[in-house]
């Protein structure tokens, strides 16, 4: 079995948090203006870099792949992933699930920030009682499991695909306020905690509310005690009218999305990414061609290892057979009795661990039995609901905040950009109204679906609700482990036996290593000019 390699390295992940450091100041192929030029206007460009991974995920070169390939029995007689060739652009996805500590540093920021809000709280733990059986003693899990540190690197279980979501956007904040903090273009921890010289007497933050990202890329997130030291240069020449920091060095502006310093979004993956990831095909890739398949994450028909040194050890955490959890005492089989920690057993070819058994994990698509007699091949995903973010002040473009800051998001009106009339006018009308008439729907789920929609959930157990998920758990038959099956669940239940990981999208080129690889010859860009 070949292993790849496809994390980038440290000095790759800083170029793209310093990018906007190295600036050059070219000139526009176009207009001949020279960019980064306080004189001219002050359009400025950084460098074109490749941004690196987020914290914790792993990059994943997509590629075409036989969606529902892999399953070459389909023991239900279900005839929901029927064999069809798709296109999944590149992206990354966790290394492993997340796991128990990872959600107990989410819960204490929440108490930390949110002291007096119990409701918040409350709506982020997980469901501890899906332990309890009528006829198991699993009471002492209900308690231990995901506070005790003996299970702090085990899978945090029990969490709604609701709830994924919100762990998703909250990584995402942290994460870019930890880059932008630790680079100082926002007060430094130290400062803000009042450890620094500065102190807290004269640093007075003028906002109370946390670090989002949205909130912050509109310009809305600025200020005494929140703006660092080292903030971007800004060369508007209308920059000093009070609009920005002034600095030593003149006007300074937060980061743009331009900029490439923040990272994107921290998302479920949808259901092909899962698939694509776990079957990890690049590992037996050579000149485009597949020498074999699989049908689960590792090669070969078993679920034991072949190594010598590893032989007969089991490959995943699974149910070998009706009231065999581990093995026999003495010789445990899988050396797990419910889940095991994330980074237990052997990673695939992407370097993912656990992505068969140990726990199911959720993904972001909408189930259906038949989603993919119709399907996009690039991409395939059913879930769209698009949202705009709610403006408080239409002329200032102010986005409208929840009480703990963050964007309000509102049903998409249309399917493409409205024109300014007909913006103006919605806007009108959602001031005036609660309801800002119907939203836009661009899925095959309302009128165009084959099945009358109003017998969802009445005459199937199969709703806008019900949500994919994939991989297997600790209590699961083999069967499950193949990176093809999927079942549904609602997205408010939850189970013993149900995780997840989040995936982030791969902006620009989607090689992930060239080296090695045939390659057209770029020409090189002209010399860049000297900005004034």
């Amino acid at each position: 079995m070949k292993r790849i390699s496809l994390i980038f390295t440290a000095a790759v992940f800083l170029a793209g948090v310093l990018s906007s450091c190295n600036k050059k100041s070219g000139t526009s192929s176009k207009t001949g203006m020279a960019y980064n030029d306080k004189y001219n206007g002050g359009f400025q460009v950084n460098n074109k870099v490749k941004a690196g991974p987020g914290p914790g995920t792993i990059a994943i070169e997509g590629g075409t792949f036989v969606m529902g390939g892999s399953l070459n029995q389909d023991l239900g007689y279900e005839f929901d992933n029927v064999r069809r060739r798709v296109t999944v652009a590149s992206f990354y996805m966790d290394e492993t699930e997340v796991s128990n500590v990872d959600w107990l540093e989410y819960l204490y920021w929440i108490r930390r920030n949110y002291a007096n809000d119990a409701e918040y709280y409350y709506n982020a733990l997980p469901d501890t009682l899906v332990w309890r059986q009528p006829l198991s003693y699993n009471e002492p899990y209900v308690n231990n499991y995901l506070r005790h540190p003996a299970f702090q690197d085990y899978p945090v279980v029990g969490v709604t695909w609701e709830q994924a979501n919100a762990y998703c956007e909250w990584r995402t904040d942290r994460v870019n306020e930890e880059i932008l903090r630790s680079t100082g273009r926002l007060l430094d921890y130290k400062t803000l905690a009042g450890g620094g010289k500065a102190g807290t007497a004269t640093t007075v933050s003028t906002s109370t509310d946390p670090f989002n990202t949205d909130i912050y890329l509109n310009g809305q997130y600025r200020g005494e005690g929140i703006d660092g030291k080292k903030m971007e240069k800004d060369l508007n020449p209308n920059a000093a009218n009070g609009a920005t920091t002034t600095g030593k060095g003149g006007p300074t502006r937060p980061v743009r999305l331009e900029d490439g310093v923040l990272k994107q979004p921290y998302r479920l993956p949808t259901e092909a990414e899962w698939e694509y990831a776990a079957l990890a095909l690049a590992g037996n890739t050579e000149y485009e061609n597949i020498a074999d398949g699989k049908i689960y994450p590792w090669n070969g028909l078993g679920v034991r290892s072949p190594r010598k040194k590893t032989q007969g050890m089991i490959l995943a955490n699974f149910k070998r057979g009706e009231g065999d959890n581990m093995g026999t005492g003495g010789y445990l089989n899988d050396k797990a009795d419910i889940t095991a920690p994330v980074r237990a057993y052997v990673p695939n070819d992407f370097g993912l661990y656990n992505m068969a058994g140990n726990v199911n994990e959720w993904t972001a698509d909408v189930y259906r039995k038949l989603t993919f007699e119709d399907f996009a091949d690039f991409n395939p995903f059913r879930g769209n609901e698009f949202v705009n973010k709610r403006l408080a002040d239409k002329t200032k473009g102010i986005y409208a905040k929840d009480k703990y800051g963050r964007p309000i998001k509102d049903p998409a009106p249309a399917g493409k950009k409205q024109t300014w009339a007909e913006m103006q006018s919605a806007q009108a009308a959602q001031d005036t109204s609660s309801i800002a008439g119907k939203p836009y729907n661009p899925d095959f789920r309302g009128h165009l679906d084959s099945v009358n929609p109003n017998l969802y959930g009445i005459t199937t157990l199969v709703n806008d609700r019900s949500r994919v998920y994939k991989g297997g758990s600790w209590n699961d038959r083999a069967y499950w482990l193949n990176p093809a099956t999927r079942r549904f669940m609602q997205q408010d239940e939850t189970s013993a036996e149900m995780g997840f990981r989040s995936a982030m999208t791969l902006v620009g080129a989607p090689e992930i290593i060239s080296k090695g690889k045939p390659q057209f010859n770029q020409p090189k860009s002209k010399a860049p000019k000297k900005a004034r």
